[in-house]
């Protein structure tokens, strides 16, 4: 723990550096730039708002809110963890050259992400103000899923790092994967349909989510309710747990990257 705190220490401009250079690299070509950052959430949301409530004649208060802040959260777990399991790999000229701690790739990638994440939160306030939702003081409970799925997307994203390296095809087996993960996180269909007498085993398809915990306790501040306290323990477990198990497997296996990659 000692040397990765002086390490950290020792290379934080360079993990400055690298944050600004994904962001920088992911709007390159656009025209927009980072403004997509925004334009594509709100893109989103107008389309499933159009879907679910004219076409499908179905309606959730504050519908659009509610698609917008399930897709955030999901949004940030799925392109960080996408982009953190090809770090390695897209840095592999570099590690080979010079020696840099191989998990500041990772690392960028992820901090990369949540921070285009924090940025695409104006949408959701701006939203949120047309709609006229009135915040509370639930509001600052927000942060404690947001620091979650920080935890979790950093934590997975170390494994898919390691798994990555050796296994090339986890990059396609991932999004599958990952598909599967947004329809279990109830982002666009209201969560009462889940949560019946009669559900179930289904239950615990959601309860073992911890994508879906995140989510749910981070609607439930937006709208002015208290975190559900299972869902709060389960996804900072999880994201804990990930994280520790993702450090412990990248250090035991970065020794033998330079022979895959």
């Amino acid at each position: 723990m000692h040397r990765l705190i002086s390490n950290f220490t020792k290379y934080r401009f360079l993990l400055k550096e690298l944050i600004k250079k994904d962001i920088k690299l992911k709007y390159r070509n656009s025209v927009l730039g980072i403004v997509w950052t925004l334009l594509e959430p709100l893109l989103t949301m107008i389309v499933l708002t159009v879907v679910f409530t004219e076409v499908l004649d179905r309606t959730i208060p504050y519908f659009p809110i509610y698609v917008l802040s399930g897709r955030l959260l999901y949004g940030f777990f799925s392109t960080g963890t996408k982009q953190c399991l090809k770090s390695v790999r897209n840095h592999s000229s570099m590690i080979r050259k010079v020696y840099v701690p191989k998990y500041i790739y990772p690392l960028s990638t992820s901090l990369s992400s949540f921070v285009t994440f924090l940025i695409s939160l104006t949408v959701l306030i701006i939203v949120a103000a047309v709609q006229h939702v009135q915040p509370t003081y639930h509001l600052f409970e927000a942060i404690i899923p947001i620091f979650a799925m920080l935890l979790i997307t950093t934590g997975v994203g170390l494994i898919l790092t390691t798994l990555d390296v050796f296994f090339r095809d986890l990059e396609y087996l991932w999004g599958v994967i990952t598909m599967m993960i947004m329809y279990t996180s109830a982002i666009f269909y209201p969560v009462e349909r889940v949560f019946t007498p009669d559900a179930g085993w289904k239950i615990w398809i959601f309860k073992l989510n911890p994508l879906f915990a995140a989510i749910y306790n981070f609607r439930n501040a937006i709208f002015g309710e208290a975190p559900d306290s299972y869902f709060t323990a389960y996804s900072l477990g999880f994201g804990a747990v990930s994280l520790i198990f993702g450090i412990i497997l990248f250090y035991k296996k970065q020794d033998k990257f330079i022979l895959y990659i």
